[in-house]
């Protein structure tokens, strides 16, 4: 029976991360594609590029709650920490390879921060300096997502290290970080040839 819990909550996880919330937003609000657009990518910063800010913001509210919902289901069904971070993981991976758009779909980065603040709150504030810090200075999107995710990495070890979360924050951590990473390789590779596009006001 605990398997079948688990098998639920991770497959729960995984549809709900993979709900196309960039999608739905900018084909109701604008009546585009963004897969059609810039990135290719549903998350916040190209439905901004693409469909403006009211969706961006709705885009960014609903991929939040996808990474949020998961784990609180997880916690109330399995009750264990391993449950909700493998209902985590699959709501990421669902963002970035959504069942829906043909495993298509963002970088996993607002997913995450959902994510985290259910299952680890304490390590939130850390990642909101790490990326609204990056994002005003670099004004590029995909250095703030890395800085998040890198700073997420090493505050969910340091709260481990502090008898603050449990191992399996951690394993959340390096398995999160290197998800998003993975997801952000054409962007790392535009960063080192002076490419990537910054985020300037829409």
């Amino acid at each position: 029976m605990e398997v079948v819990r688990y098998a639920l909550v991770v497959i729960a996880g995984y549809l709900l991360g993979s709900f196309p919330t960039g999608y739905i937003v900018a084909r109701g609000l604008k009546g585009i594609d963004p897969r059609q657009h810039g990135s290719g990518r549903t998350g916040g910063t190209n439905i901004l590029r693409s469909a403006g800010k009211q969706a961006a913001f709705l885009t960014v509210i609903g991929d939040f709650a996808k990474g949020l919902l998961p784990v609180l289901l997880a916690r109330a069904v399995v009750g264990t920490d391993m449950a909700a971070v493998w209902a985590g993981l699959a709501a990421v991976l669902g963002h970035n390879r959504s069942i829906f758009l043909r495993f298509r779909g963002g970088a996993g980065s607002m997913t995450n921060v959902g994510v985290v603040t259910a299952l680890a709150p304490h390590v939130g504030p850390f990642m909101a300096i790490a990326g609204i810090g990056t994002a005003v200075v670099s004004r590029t999107a995909s250095i703030a997502s890395i800085a998040t995710a890198v700073v997420m990495l090493v505050a969910t070890v340091a709260s481990f290290l502090l008898a603050l979360s449990p191992p399996a924050v951690v394993a959340y951590g390096v398995l999160s970080c290197a998800l998003i990473i993975f997801e952000l390789r054409p962007n790392i590779e535009r960063l080192r040839n002076g490419t990537e596009r910054r985020v300037e006001n829409y």
